[in-house]
């Protein structure tokens, strides 16, 4: 098989690839063929489906929750930090104003 320069499949087209070769009972060498992509590469994407297959059974509405909250606790502590920062300043500023009152500077 002479390969060509590989395009970049989207993921739709290696899943259908990999679900011909499953389901369809096509011969991975005819499916490398038709997409110009080496065996080793087709077995990549089959591998990569199967470990990443379990991500199509997730709840998007708890990951996008979950997303949330983990933004949420990061700006809560940002807004935290900041008050303290806001408190350590004025409380210098305080102090350089009492010590240019001790030595007489307007």
């Amino acid at each position: 098989m002479s390969e060509t320069p590989r395009s970049h499949l989207a993921a739709e087209q290696k899943v259908a690839a990999v679900k011909r070769h499953l389901l369809d009972h096509v011969p991975v060498s005819q499916i490398c063929d038709e997409l110009h992509v080496s065996v080793n590469t087709f077995y990549l994407w089959q591998k990569e489906l199967f470990e990443n297959g379990h991500r199509a059974f997730q709840k998007n509405g708890r990951h996008a929750a979950r997303a949330e909250e983990e933004r949420q606790k990061r700006i809560d502590a940002l807004e935290a930090r900041l008050q303290r920062k806001d408190g350590v300043i004025a409380r210098l500023m305080e102090e350089h104003i009492e010590l240019k009152k001790s030595l007489g500077e307007p």
